[in-house]
């Protein structure tokens, strides 16, 4: 082989390599969406495993202001990608334990940028917390 056909091979291995790892940046199957917020009288940790186009499952933990497990009359989650225009239905979120809730099946049926705003109601009000989300 010429020295030119080297280069070029060469060439085509580095450009093959750095697109499978801008295809693979950032997409590794064990990464875990954690964040925190909160309102005026709830903090917020959101969770979800691996999160991905369809079906997710999100995990919350719901506190007063104090740390105190919060028991909610309703936790949703409803997702909107704000870009597109989707608004999505909300998904229930059922309560795993005392101030736990999981919100099985919520889908974010594409990829981009999401806002997942969890509505917590008890007592007659429903206050919310918004989180941003990239898929």
């Amino acid at each position: 082989m010429t020295r030119r056909g080297k280069t070029v091979v060469a060439a085509v291995l580095v450009l093959v390599a750095g697109v499978v790892g801008f295809l693979m940046w950032g997409r590794s199957s064990s990464s875990v969406f954690d964040q925190r917020s909160g309102s005026a009288n709830y903090s917020v940790h959101l969770t979800i495993d691996s999160p991905r186009v369809g079906d997710n499952t999100v995990q919350l933990d719901v506190s007063d202001l104090s740390g105190t497990p919060v028991k909610a009359d309703e936790v949703t989650v409803e997702p909107v990608m704000v870009d597109m225009g989707h608004a999505l239905t909300p998904t229930t979120a059922l309560p795993a334990q005392q101030g736990n809730y999981r919100a099985e099946h919520t889908d974010l049926p594409m990829a981009g940028r999401w806002e997942l705003t969890i509505a917590i109601r008890r007592a007659h009000t429903t206050e919310r917390v918004t989180f941003a989300l990239v898929l």
